[in-house]
């Protein structure tokens, strides 16, 4: 079988990257924040012009339609031969309308959500661009999964991602790679949060002291106990991020709530995790504590296919002068549950930049070329090779 040039790729898309450009800024204009439907269904179409606009009438499409966030997309080709390839994106963002401007900076672009995570979906579609264009065909069956809830925690979405990966030889997220070392995430921490509710008694603070029943000073102690159980050489951390409580100074406290975070390296610490959460006691018989949640995000870990496909990628990346570096992240990302399906699956492939959620949230347009042409010739590597991966 003739191996693909990787200087073929890296020159088609070099040598449009005013047309790639131009579609960048263009989607990333298509603002989506989490929560407002109507930019979300605003960017949905932006979406589907530019997958139209490459492949015309190739693939078809499924709308899963949903009421309160936007819509999820997937795109495949019908009856195309060869291992089915998953490119995961998210195009919803942390951002709010008008918040955050679109602007160029020599060989950076900034931009809401541009890095994290519209930047990647784009280089995934010209990845597969790419590979038509300089080789006529494909060895892969690609398969777009395009959704609109992964930053408010993936709820509408993960039952359609799992479905759609379990039909995959593979998952190639197309989140961005470490901000500074521009390494794929090779393991994610699984995530999970919690809400507690502790409810007492209220009472006159000066009157009737004695009668009440403090659901802020048992809290206290809750967030103690909570804060106790990070531990950084597990890998593992608690955050309580949130606490409300009482209505004024000088009236008992009957109820407290807190919002807590915990981050996990392993499956075996998160059901530890959970145990001790959903098993916290309370210090006063009159308080009532109710506990909601828990892990929402299983843990990418180390597997024997997630390896083999590093290994493809470090190979991908040698044959385009390109060292390939891996690396541990602590956020989650739609990965993390494809991966715990037993599905190989790779994370990180979007656009070197910087500043997720954060006003210099950006990427390094001068790389987004190389970084397609490694995508390519990593789903061509993966189509010779996929039998080490079974």
């Amino acid at each position: 079988m003739k191996e693909i040039s990787t200087c073929d790729v890296l020159h088609y898309v070099t040598t449009n990257k005013g047309k790639l450009k131009k579609e960048l800024i263009e989607l990333v204009k298509a603002e989506s924040p989490s929560h407002d439907k109507a930019a979300l269904l605003s960017c949905e179409q932006k979406i589907k012009q530019i997958i139209t606009g490459h492949f015309g009438d190739q693939f078809t499409l499924e709308t899963f339609g949903m009421d309160e966030t936007g819509n999820h997309l997937k795109y495949e080709i019908r009856k195309q031969p060869g291992p089915r390839i998953l490119f995961l994106s998210h195009y919803d963002t942390v951002w709010r309308k008008g918040e955050l401007p679109v602007a160029e900076k020599k060989e950076k672009i900034y931009g809401p959500g541009i890095f994290d995570m519209k930047a990647g979906l784009l280089c995934s579609i010209w990845a597969v661009k790419a590979l038509l264009e300089t080789r006529g065909k494909l060895l892969f069956s690609p398969v777009f999964l395009f959704t609109a809830d992964e930053e408010i925690g993936s709820i509408t979405s993960k039952a359609i991602i799992e479905t759609v990966a379990e039909t995959c030889d593979a998952v190639f997220v197309m989140e961005p790679p470490t901000s500074r070392s521009h390494a794929l995430k090779l393991e994610r921490k699984g995530v999970g949060a919690y809400t507690i509710t502790a409810t007492g008694k209220s009472a006159h603070a000066g009157n009737h002291h004695a009668e009440g029943v403090s659901a802020i000073l048992e809290m206290s102690k809750i967030i103690q106990k909570l804060e106790g159980l990070t531990d950084y050489k597990k890998g593992t951390t608690i955050n309580v991020g949130k606490i409300n409580g009482g209505s004024v100074s000088n009236v008992i406290p009957e109820k407290a709530e807190i919002e807590v975070d915990f981050r996990v390296k392993n499956s075996e610490e998160a059901k530890r995790i959970e145990t001790v959460i959903e098993s916290l006691s309370v210090s006063h018989p009159e308080i009532d504590l109710l506990i909601e949640g828990g892990l929402n995000r299983p843990p990418l870990e180390k597997t024997a296919g997630n390896a083999a496909l590093f290994a493809i990628a470090k190979r991908a990346g040698k044959k385009l002068g390109m060292k390939v570096k891996g690396a541990s992240a602590g956020g989650g990302s739609d990965g993390n549950f494809t991966s715990a399906l037993g599905i190989p699956t790779l994370d990180g492939l979007g656009i070197p930049g910087g500043g997720p959620h954060a006003r210099s949230e950006h990427i390094r347009f001068d790389l987004f070329p190389q970084k397609c042409a490694l995508v390519a010739l990593v789903c061509e590597l993966f189509s010779e090779k996929i039998e080490l991966l079974k």
